[in-house]
Order: structure tokens, then sequence, then C-alpha cells
């Protein structure tokens, strides 16, 4: 098992990526803390259980700083100790940038980007006392090569590919690594309301000719999260098939 014994925190962890990397991660050994506003988390950390993994589930907005300080808290009380942080939560308001309201442009900001920072803060003390510690943050191929209509969403995927690039030089020398993942087009909910034109478009522009499935992508974070990438911090490892080439 690549995670035995660890101690992970997945946010947005009950859906999508999110649920395969829980799911995942359980399998490989870890204890996983699923973070998400969405009821789906308690019935995610339910199946792990009932798997013979271990999982628990807290409904919790990753904006609010003092609602995350006293569950990771609580978390490194009970554990012992914080090992892996997951950094996935995230939220789309597309809008061209002539329509984008300021509302749009604040809410995934707040999420994306301010949820990244809260999360990642309130981690590193624990990290740092344990002189051991992995993030990995969810970015996006977007914050790559930018989107039409996701002026918010590309900055705060670029931001967070920056972010790690600064955490690697502020919290190397405590044992911690910081990476992040760009996942391209990826059958998660939102990709499967695309019309089917669209979709077929969508695949014929992406060099392996598919779009990936979520396991695709929690098998990055799974090798950034673990012991084999001890030696590996700073980078954006880009999961696309080939379309950021």
């Amino acid at each position: 098992m690549r995670l035995k014994d660890k101690i992970a925190i997945v946010t947005g962890g009950s859906r999508g990526i999110g649920q395969s990397v829980s799911e995942l991660f359980a399998r490989e050994g870890a204890t996983v803390i699923i973070l998400d506003l969405l009821p789906q988390g308690q019935v995610v950390s339910d199946e792990i259980n009932a798997k013979g993994g271990k999982a628990e589930s807290h409904t919790i907005s990753v904006t609010d700083k003092l609602a995350i300080e006293n569950l990771f808290a609580q978390v490194n009380k009970k554990y012992g100790k914080i090992d892996i942080l997951i950094n996935n939560a995230g939220i789309t308001r597309d809008r061209t940038l002539e329509k984008m309201s300021v509302e749009e442009w604040d809410a995934v900001i707040e999420v994306n980007l301010k949820g990244v920072f809260l999360c990642t803060q309130a981690a590193i003390p624990y990290m740092k006392a344990n002189k051991y510690g992995r993030i990995v943050s969810a970015a996006s191929n977007v914050g790559l090569r930018g989107n039409f209509g996701q002026t918010n969403y590309a900055a705060t995927k670029a931001g967070v590919i920056a972010m790690a690039k600064t955490w690697t030089l502020e919290l190397g020398k405590y044992g911690i690594t910081a990476n992040a993942v760009a996942p391209g087009f990826t059958m998660t909910d939102m990709v499967k309301q695309i019309p089917e034109e669209h979709f077929a478009a969508i695949k014929e522009s992406i060099p392996l000719k598919t779009v990936a499935e979520p396991i695709d992508i929690a098998f990055g974070y799974l090798y950034l999260a673990s012991d084999e990438a001890r030696f590996v911090s700073g980078i954006c490892l880009t999961i696309d098939g080939g379309t950021s080439r």
C-alpha cells in the first residue's frame, strides 16, 4: 500500500475527480478526511468504510477560515498528524470577459484560489511539526493555455500552479513538497452535460482521441502524494492526453 497509515485530507472529495481520489487513497491505506459542502461526502465515506477502508466526512466550506482551522486542529488531535492535503475543491462561473460580473469573478476566486490558500495555511503547522507533508492542488490545463469564457477559472488555476512553486521554496526545508495537477477534459458530471456534437469535437481535438476518466487523474494525485515522489516538488503534472503538448 503506497499510503499506508497516512492521514489525507481531500477537499471536494465527494464526486468526480475528488471522489476517485478519496476512494483510491483509501484503497492505498490512507485514512481519508473528506471535506465538501455536498452531503454526498458522507455517502462516499460510508462506502469506503464498508469496503474495509478508513474515511470520515465533514460538511464545510474551504472559504471558512475559522471552520477550516478548527477542523484541521481536530484531525491532528485525533490522529496525531496530517500527512497529505489534496486541494481539489473548485467551481466554475463561465462567462466571456465583457459579460462576466464581479460576483462571478469573486465566487471563483474565493473557492479556487482563496480556499487553496486557507486550507494549506491551516495544514502547514502540523506538517512542519512532523517534518513531513504532501500538498497537491488542483490546477487545470486551462491555467496553462487559457480557455474561452473562463477568465476567472483560468486565473485561479494559473495561480494554484504559482502557489505550488512558491510553497516549494518556503516549505522544502521542513520535508514538505508542493505540487499541482492539471487535468484536461475529464468525464465528470459537468462534462457529461456537453451536447454530443460538441463532445465529439472535444475528443477529436485531444491527441489520444478520448477523454480522461476521474481515476486517470486520481493516479496522478496518488503519485505526488506518495513517498515515490519524495524528490518531486514545484511541478505541475499535466494529465490531458497530450492537449497541452
